[in-house]
C-alpha cells in the first residue's frame, strides 16, 4: 500500500471512530420569511423605516438562513462541532430574481479543553457571535458577526467572559484627485486635476469583550461590553494620508425575567467616530465606518414581551439615540416606539396589531458642502417622521408569542407626516398581503 493510502486509511478511520462517537442526528437550523402584497399607488408591497416603525405588514423581500450543524467528536468531556449556513434574499415581485446565497457562518466550536472550565467554548471561522435584536422591529443593536475567532463563557467570578477577534473590512469613500487632458486654444495640451470620489476597502479589526450572567436581584442579571473597531491600513493607504481612525461602543443591558409574565431588557450604548454614528442609523457594531466625521453617540432601549393574562402578549421597543458630529454638521436624533398585543383565539390562530412612530432630526451641514474634507459626512440630513398601523390575522404552530410557522394576512397603514416623499407624491400609503414567517 502507498503512502498516499496509508494516510487515507488512517484519516478515514479516525472519521469512522470520531462519528461513532460524536451525536448521530445533524441539526437543521434557520430562519425565512415570504410573501406577496399590494400597496396603493407604488404597486407592489413597499417596506418603510421598520426598524423604527416597525417590521408587520412592512417587508417586501423573500429571505432565508438553511444551517446545518453537527457534532463530530465527543470523548472523555470534549466536544467539537461543526456549523454552517447559507443566506440569501430576493425580491417578492417574481420566482426568480435576488443575490446568490451567502456563506454567513462557516466554525468550529470546541468545548471541554480547558479542563478546569469545561464550559467554554474556543472557536474559530465565520459566526453569528451573541446577536442581540428586537424582533418586532429586525432591529439588531449588538451584532459583531464575522470571521475570527475566540473563546466564550470563561468563568469568571460570578459571569461568564467572552473575548473575541473578529475581521470586518469596510468600504471608506475618499475624495481623490483625477487627472484629465484638455486642449488649449492655441492647440497645447494640459493637465487638469479634479477631485474625484474614490472607494478604499479598509481592513477593519474587532475586538469584543463580553461579561455576561452577572446576578443583580432576583431574576435580574447585568451584561457588560465593549468593542475597540482597530483599522489596519495598508501601506498604500498610509501613503495617502487615508487618516482611518479607531472607533469604541460600550455596551451595558439589564435584562429583567418575569416581568408581568414576560422579560423586559433596558439597553445603554455609548459610541465614538464610526461607531457614533451607528447609533441613529440603527447599527449594530458590523459596518463601522474607519474614517468618519462623527463624534459621540448614545441610545437607550427598551423593549420586551409581556404577557398580561393567558390570552394576550404585548411586544414593544422604545429607543432614543442621538449622534454628535465635530465641526460640520449638527446633531443628528431618533426616537421609535413601536407596540405589538396580540389576542390568543386558540392555540393556533390569533390577531395581531402593530402599531408605530419614529421621528428623526438630522441637522444641516454646517459649511453648507456635502463633500468636505478626505471623508465623506453624512449627506443625508433633514428631519424625518412616520408611523404606522397594521392589523393581521394569522395561523401560528402554538399560541406563543415566539411561537412559528406563522401565516399570517395583513393590512397596513402608512403615513409620511413630513411628507418627504417616502412614497412619491403620496403622503401616505398601504400594504395588503399574505406572508410566512418561521425559525427552527
Amino acid at each position: 500500500m502507498s503512502k498516499i493510502c496509508l494516510t487515507a486509511a488512517a484519516v478515514s478511520a479516525a472519521l469512522v471512530s470520531a462519528s461513532a462517537m460524536a451525536s448521530d442526528g445533524v441539526d437543521f437550523h434557520g430562519y425565512m420569511r415570504a410573501g406577496a402584497g399590494i400597496s396603493g399607488d407604488n404597486g407592489g408591497m413597499i417596506s418603510e423605516a421598520k426598524n423604527g416603525i416597525g417590521r408587520l405588514g412592512n417587508e417586501n423581500d423573500a429571505y432565508g438562513e438553511i444551517g446545518l450543524g453537527k457534532e463530530v467528536y465527543n470523548q472523555d468531556g470534549k466536544s467539537f462541532y461543526l456549523d454552517s449556513m447559507l443566506a440569501g434574499g430576493s425580491t417578492s415581485d417574481k420566482l426568480w430574481s435576488g443575490q446568490n446565497p451567502q456563506i454567513v457562518q462557516f466554525n468550529a466550536q470546541a468545548k471541554g479543553l480547558i479542563e478546569s472550565d469545561a464550559d467554554a467554548v474556543i472557536w474559530a471561522g465565520k459566526r453569528y457571535y451573541q446577536r442581540h435584536d428586537i424582533h418586532i422591529t429586525d432591529f439588531y443593536y449588538w451584532n459583531t458577526s464575522g470571521a475570527g475567532g475566540g473563546v466564550e463563557n470563561l468563568t469568571a467570578g460570578p459571569g461568564k467572559l467572552s473575548l473575541a477577534w473578529i475581521r470586518d473590512d469596510v468600504d471608506v469613500k475618499t475624495i481623490g484627485e483625477k487627472t484629465e487632458l484638455k486642449v488649449n486654444p492655441d492647440g497645447t495640451v494640459k493637465e487638469v486635476k479634479t477631485p474625484a470620489q474614490e472607494t478604499a476597502s479598509v481592513n477593519n479589526n474587532i475586538i469584543d469583550v463580553r461579561y455576561a450572567g452577572l446576578g443583580l436581584w432576583e431574576n435580574g442579571s447585568l451584561e457588560l461590553g465593549v468593542n475597540a473597531f482597530i483599522p489596519n491600513e495598508t501601506k498604500s493607504q498610509s501613503d495617502s494620508d487615508l487618516k482611518s481612525k479607531s472607533s469604541y461602543m460600550f455596551t451595558a443591558e439589564l435584562t429583567q425575567g418575569d416581568l408581568f409574565g414576560g422579560f423586559n431588557k433596558t439597553v445603554l450604548q455609548y459610541g465614538t467616530n464610526g461607531s457614533a454614528e451607528q447609533m441613529t442609523t440603527y447599527g449594530a457594531g458590523m459596518g463601522v465606518k474607519a474614517v468618519t466625521n462623527a463624534d459621540q453617540g448614545y441610545r437607550l432601549i427598551n423593549w420586551g414581551v409581556a404577557a398580561p393574562s393567558e390570552k394576550i402578549e404585548i411586544g414593544h421597543q422604545l429607543m432614543y439615540a442621538n449622534t454628535s458630529f465635530k465641526e460640520n454638521q449638527d446633531d443628528h436624533s431618533v426616537y421609535s416606539i413601536v407596540v405589538r398585543p396580540m389576542y390568543k383565539w386558540n392555540d393556533t390562530m390569533r390577531t395581531i396589531v402593530e402599531a408605530g412612530y419614529t421621528a428623526e432630526k438630522n441637522g444641516d451641514l454646517r459649511d453648507g458642502n456635502a463633500i468636505t474634507s478626505d471623508y465623506l459626512p453624512n449627506t443625508e440630513t433633514g428631519d424625518k417622521a412616520l408611523s404606522k398601523f397594521t392589523v393581521a390575522q394569522a395561523w401560528s404552530a402554538g399560541s406563543s408569542f415566539w411561537a412559528r410557522p406563522e401565516i399570517r394576512v395583513f393590512a397596513s397603514y402608512i403615513t409620511d407626516h413630513e411628507n418627504d416623499n417616502a412614497f412619491g407624491d403620496s403622503k401616505s400609503e398601504y400594504n395588503v398581503g399574505i406572508q410566512a414567517e418561521a425559525w427552527w
